[in-house]
């Protein structure tokens, strides 16, 4: 399997989604012991296969503090619609088919991962949920849930299989964008590894996730 080094697609389109800002400490939700995967210089992997009009990528994390690390990179989007999504960002640059974002925060721990910036920011996954519990983000409208939770190893990943738990997020913000709904794929040992986004019109755009390093 072809990797590039990339910040992943969620990076740029959940920062698309947040509308990013400077985070605030009194927002931290997630506890747990801080993540090498959140370390200064780690770097994020995805299929260097177009997707959806989406290629390209690439990233790493520029700074990092008590586990929160903040992210830079840029994409190639050809998607005539989607550049148009972004290009309605104003934290977000386009030039021609290129798009950049600067300045994401997330807060990585051993326990989970959490959004620190803009109005869906919260708990993205905490590996501890159970099918079921919701994890309320800073928009009221938007409420983000645990679908399923592997108890065997059977999520496709790299050249293996690993467990699982699926968290969706409706995304009303982008409901007039045509994206319906936003799956999370996480792993306690590898973190987010899959990001699936669902479309008005039925159909899906499903990208892995690979992080150059991995929790204890």
């Amino acid at each position: 399997m072809k990797r590039t080094p990339i910040i992943a697609l969620c990076i740029l389109l959940i920062s698309f989604l947040s509308s990013c800002s400077s985070f605030d400490l009194e927002k931290e939700k997630l506890g747990g012991e801080e993540s090498p995967m959140a370390e200064k210089g780690v770097t994020v992997s995805s299929t260097s296969i177009n997707v959806a009009g989406v290629s390209d990528f690439s990233g790493t994390i520029t700074s990092s503090e008590n586990g929160i690390a903040t992210y830079e990179g840029k994409a190639v989007v050809t998607n005539s619609y989607l550049k148009q999504l972004f290009a309605n960002i104003p934290e977000v640059t386009v030039v021609g088919d290129t798009i950049k974002t600067e300045d994401f925060q997330m807060k990585q721990t051993k326990d989970g991962l959490e959004l620190l910036s803009g109005p869906t920011s919260g708990i993205l996954v905490n590996y501890s949920s159970s099918v079921g519990d919701k994890y309320q983000t800073d928009d009221p409208g938007i409420e983000r849930e645990v679908v399923s939770k592997s108890t065997t190893d059977d999520y496709p990943y790299g050249f293996y299989n690993i467990k699982v738990i699926e968290v969706e997020e409706p995304t009303s913000v982008l409901k007039s964008g045509g994206v319906s709904k936003i799956t999370y794929y996480a792993n306690h040992r590898f973190g987010l590894v899959g990001i699936q986004f669902s479309f008005d019109d039925g159909t899906t755009a499903k990208f892995p996730v690979y992080t150059s390093t991995e929790n204890q």
